[in-house]
Formats: structure tokens, C-alpha cells, sequence
């Protein structure tokens, strides 16, 4: 990875009248935006940090690259996972225990959900993020491999905990394609629900 330049933070104009980013938000609200105009592949770092009113070095203390960006707070998202899993009681079903996680994992209110929408437009849809997205569904995956693995007392190489995982995934992705597909008009927790639920009867 080309490591920052260390050029110094904010010596923009004051003309251009756009306070510098120092937030992950900020950061992302800018860089979308430029994303919308002119497509992911057109714009770069120092563009992005241009436009937000501050230098490389700024960025890339939030984001390790710009495909990092679109992901957003990852790791935090993959532990807000983790902690809704160990919440649900071993009484629980695994495909039931998956389906009640994972929705309420992708329940977002009316002001974040445009954005996390255009967030995953731009993971499913755009080709130069494939590969890293391939690593981050990799690590969603362990995450499920590992509950069902701890929920059998299975290695988490076995056969179910593993096949689990790829399911898990699979339909999540599934549901994320429909609910771009239908546009306003589908409930991304509804589309989760239903899919768990489908896969867990044997569709």
C-alpha cells in the first residue's frame, strides 16, 4: 500500500468555505458524493481529502484506502455482530438464533438507510471492489462459522458449521441484490427475515 505523503493538513484556501473532516462520516459524505458524480473509479484519495478540506495524511488515519471507506467502520460492525449473537439464549435454535442476529444486525433507521444503500450499491456493483470484498465476507463468514461451530461443540472446520457460514452468507448477499433491485419498495429486515426462514423450512 503507498504509504501517506506528509504533506501538512489544511492549507486549502479558506475561499473554498468547506471546514475540514475530522470524522469518519464527514469523510464518507464527501467521498459518496464524489463517487455519485463521477464513479468510484475516477476518484482518488487526494481528491477525496481535497474535497473534504483536508490532506492524505488526515485520510488515511481513518481509512487504510479508499475501498476501506466504503465499508465503513468494519470492525466494529463485525463486533456489533458478535455481541448479537452472544446475546441470543442456547435455547435458541442456530437458524433461528442466525435469522434474529443478522436482521436486527442489518436494522437501519430512515436517515442512515439511504446511505448504507448507496454503500451497498457501490460493494456489489462496482468490479474494483470485488477482491476486497471477497476478505470482508470472509470475515463476516468466521464470525458465523464459529457461533454454529461453538453451538455444536464442532471444530470450526466441520462440515455444518462451515456449510453454515457459506448459507448465512449466501443469503444475505441474495437478500441485499433484491432489495437493490426493488428499490424503495422492498424492507431489507422483511427480505432477511424471509430468507432465513425460507433456507431454515428447506425453501
Amino acid at each position: 500500500m503507498e504509504l501517506p505523503a506528509a504533506e501538512a493538513v489544511g492549507k486549502r484556501p479558506a475561499k473554498t468555505g468547506r471546514p475540514r473532516a475530522t470524522s469518519r462520516s464527514e469523510l464518507e459524505r464527501v467521498a459518496f458524493e464524489l463517487f455519485d458524480d463521477r464513479g468510484f473509479d475516477a476518484v482518488t484519495v487526494e481528491e477525496i481529502a481535497a474535497a473534504a478540506g483536508v490532506g492524505r495524511r488526515t485520510f488515511f488515519r481513518y481509512y487504510a484506502s479508499k475501498n476501506a471507506l466504503v465499508w465503513g467502520d468494519f470492525e466494529g460492525q463485525l463486533a456489533h455482530l458478535r455481541e448479537l449473537l452472544d446475546r441470543i439464549p442456547e435455547s435458541v435454535s442456530t437458524m433461528d438464533a442466525l435469522r434474529t442476529a443478522i436482521v436486527e444486525f442489518n436494522r437501519y433507521d430512515e436517515h442512515t438507510l439511504p446511505w448504507h444503500r448507496r454503500r451497498v450499491a457501490l460493494i456489489l456493483d462496482v468490479p474494483a471492489l470485488q477482491a476486497d470484498s471477497t476478505l470482508r465476507y470472509n470475515a463476516w463468514r468466521a464470525i458465523v462459522t464459529e457461533f454454529a461451530a461453538r453451538r455444536a461443540g464442532l471444530p470450526v472446520t466441520a462440515r455444518m458449521p462451515v456449510l453454515t457460514g457459506h448459507v448465512a452468507l449466501a443469503i444475505s448477499i441474495a437478500c441485499y441484490e433484491l432489495w437493490l433491485q426493488e428499490g424503495g419498495a422492498a424492507d431489507l429486515t422483511e427480505l432477511l427475515d424471509e430468507g432465513f426462514r425460507q433456507v431454515a423450512d428447506g425453501l
